[in-house]
């Protein structure tokens, strides 16, 4: 007996450990700003201004400038050498200058074509603004205050816009790329624009800072039109804890998290269901591509994105709940419609791994290519939403992906920073996914992904369209015609736990770590690296062994046994099998389950005449196998708090152990007696 103590010592070890992993899953780490509250939401989306701008920026290199606007039409060549005169005589050399000359609200600053690298503001801080006192973050900024801001404006800011009322800021190029704003590296945010309500910024390029290119905070009203942003740490657009917000025609790429963030956008729609009276930040007419991720919104709530195209990045885009100190949490209702999201399917993980993305960024060849990824995410994934309630997918194209076009997870509050029980399973709820073009393009060339959905399973009202070629589960509740219609709803509490278990292995990343879990088939693993395929060996061998020592001591003559223990194992042989082939939905799995049921079913019936006790919970853990199957491949069962796969889970356990003592435990005939296994054949 002594062995068998050490199993369950062993077991038991192994179980505390998982339990440990599952509640000391590592903190995120994403943008952290001052203490902000969300605007009272009496602005207004400010309009454009089309007179003659208030204030000029420019530089003196007259040869240079001419240059530059060589190729323009002759009626805006005309206007820029108009605008370049006046210019040199009152006009500022760099566009800090201009808006340290804004006095009043509602003034316009015109950029001239040229390059601003704004050579005052790029020294480090020195005397009193060296030493400030502030916390820092967990990326090691510090968190300055708005006060902490306006004393020492550029120790994170190349250009910093303070309390400026509706000011608009615009390039007088042709182009986007005719004025550039470049930061070098050497500051945290290009622009950033702070409690500076109806602010408007128009036509040119930022780029190359240490977190973001152009940064709107705590803004009751801001327009960004054709903006780009490139070659940042973190973000191309960062809004944060902003209200009545339009993005429109911008671009970004290069950037180590998202092109386009409206993080913590304002909480209007709280409480409310689908139907909704406005949106806080409308995003239209933008592409963002070759970023860890097109868009991204912690908090993104009541953001309105429309006609855009998320390409070629890590992810196409993300919302979440995953991160603490963001107002508005959990996030929801962002409603997506008629984008073309698709081929985001780049891998920028191995730049971390070679120590690219651990030189100074100056050196890691942004402009080259290089994207260093700030947290962890799924790549090949079209919309990915961890932790989101009341958000809406509709009429969008989706293509390319070789993960998923839908990506959906719970996030328990507590990744968050709330304790509160009642609040642990408060999100994936309500989301709905109607109406989408799945693994086609516009011109109705087939372009499929490998999967339109993958979703945990955890959530109330989520719904998908009835054309969903495969996904994981394999039978998903369906859309009715009009919003808050579902068929066959579910209300589970906690997700999968196959998938829970990944989720928690691909989180521990971290970029400056250069960690890199080594379980995780984001990352690379494959075949035994995956976790999913380690957990399904693992248990299949601790199964196996089980079943046939049992079988061996007790049900050896049995040959109705013999065919249970056989059936059994062709079903965990299937079950490994099929998590290799976790980011393909296939019936595999299913199959499996089915043949595992059905082992244990039978394995239960021939133990019923010398283990009656035994037999029942075989049976039972039989029938709880078969019910998992029919829930992944058939219909997910409506009403339950947790899928079948916890059950089987749980008495999996009590199963094991239970088979483990019966084997080991002495008999003077190591076969069952011949009365018996002739009565268990007979019936």
């Amino acid at each position: 007996m002594s062995w068998t103590r050490r199993f369950v010592s062993v077991l038991s070890v192994v179980l505390v450990a998982l339990a440990a992993a599952l509640f000391t899953a590592p903190p995120g780490q994403a943008h952290e700003e001052r203490p902000v509250t969300l605007p009272d939401g009496s602005g207004t989306v400010p309009a454009l201004r089309t007179g003659e701008p208030d204030l000029l920026v420019c530089k003196t290199d007259r040869a240079d400038f001419e240059q530059r606007i060589s190729g323009f039409p002759a009626p805006l060549k005309a206007r820029n050498l108009s605008l370049f005169d006046r210019c040199l005589r009152d006009g500022h050399r760099h566009l800090q200058q201009a808006v340290d000359a804004v006095d009043r609200p509602g003034l316009t600053i015109a950029i001239l074509p040229g390059l601003y690298e704004e050579e005052p503001s790029l020294p480090p801080p020195t005397g009193a603004c060296a030493s400030l006192d502030a916390p820092k973050s967990a990326l090691g900024y510090q968190i300055l205050s708005y006060a902490q801001q306006r004393q020492c404006p550029h120790n994170q800011n190349l250009v910093a816009i303070l309390g400026k009322k509706n000011l608009q800021v615009e390039g007088t190029g042709a182009s986007r790329l005719d004025v550039v704003i470049d930061a070098k590296y050497q500051k945290l945010n290009a622009i950033r624009a702070d409690g500076s309500d109806g602010i408007y910024f128009r036509n040119f390029t930022a780029q190359r800072t240490t977190f973001n290119s152009l940064y709107v905070l705590a803004a009751d009203g801001f327009v960004i039109d054709d903006v780009l942003t490139r070659w940042n740490d973190e973000y191309g657009f960062l809004t944060f804890a902003s209200d009545h917000g339009l993005y429109k025609d911008c671009e970004s790429y290069g950037n180590g998290d998202s092109g386009i963030y409206p993080g913590s956008a304002s909480n209007i729609n709280d409480g409310r269901g689908y139907d909704v009276p406005r949106y806080s930040i409308e995003i239209t007419g933008c592409r963002s591509h070759h970023n860890m991720v097109g868009y991204s919104g912690t908090a993104g709530d009541s953001v309105w994105v429309h006609d855009n195209e998320f390409d070629h990045n890590m992810g196409g885009a993300s919302m979440d709940s995953a991160f603490p100190g963001h107002p508005g949490l959990p996030q929801n209702h962002a409603r997506f419609e008629r984008n073309l999201i698709h081929h985001n399917n780049q891998d920028y993980y191995p730049y971390v791994a070679d120590g690219t993305c651990a030189k100074p960024p100056v050196d890691r060849g942004y402009e080259k290519g290089v994207v260093c990824p700030q947290i962890s995410m799924p790549p090949g994934t079209g919309i990915i939403t961890a932790g989101g309630n009341w958000n809406l997918y509709e009429d969008n194209w989706i293509y390319g992906h070789q993960r998923a076009a839908f990506f959906l997870s719970a996030v328990p509050a507590f990744i968050r920073g709330e304790s509160a029980w009642d609040k642990q399973a408060d999100t994936s709820h309500h989301n709905r996914y109607a109406g989408n073009h799945l693994g086609v393009d516009k011109d109705g060339t087939a372009r499929p992904n490998r999967t339109d959905v993958w979703w945990d399973g955890q959530g109330s009202g989520n719904c998908w369209q009835v054309d969903v070629d495969a996904s994981t589960p394999g039978a998903l509740p369906g859309c009715g015609a009009r919003r808050g219609e579902v068929s066959g709803a579910t209300g589970r509490i906690v997700g999968e736990p196959v998938k829970l278990a990944q989720l928690l292995v691909c989180a521990d990343y971290s970029v400056q770590a250069r960690r890199l879990p080594a379980g995780c088939d984001w990352y690379g693993a494959r075949g035994l690296q995956r976790v999913e395929t380690q957990l399904a060996l693992g248990g299949a061998l601790v199964l196996a062994l089980a079943g046939g020592a049992l079988w061996r001591r007790r049900l050896r003559g049995n040959r109705l046994a013999g065919v249970a223990l056989l059936v059994g194992l062709v079903g965990l042989a299937l079950d490994v099998a099929g998590s290799t082939l976790a980011l393909t939905a296939t019936s595999l799995p299913a199959l499996a389950l089915l043949l595992m049921g059905a082992g244990w079913t039978l394995t239960g019936y021939a133990l019923r005449p010398t283990r009656p006790a035994l037999a029942w919970t075989t049976m039972a853990l039989g029938a709880l196998t078969l019910l998992d199957a029919f829930d992944k491949a058939v219909l997910m069962i409506p009403g339950i708090p947790l899928s079948p796969a916890w059950l089987r889970l749980l008495l999996g356990l009590v199963w094991l152990l239970w088979a483990v003592i019966v084997a080991a435990a002495r008999t003077s005939d190591p076969v069952a007696p011949a009365a018996d296994r002739q009565e268990a054949v007979t019936t």
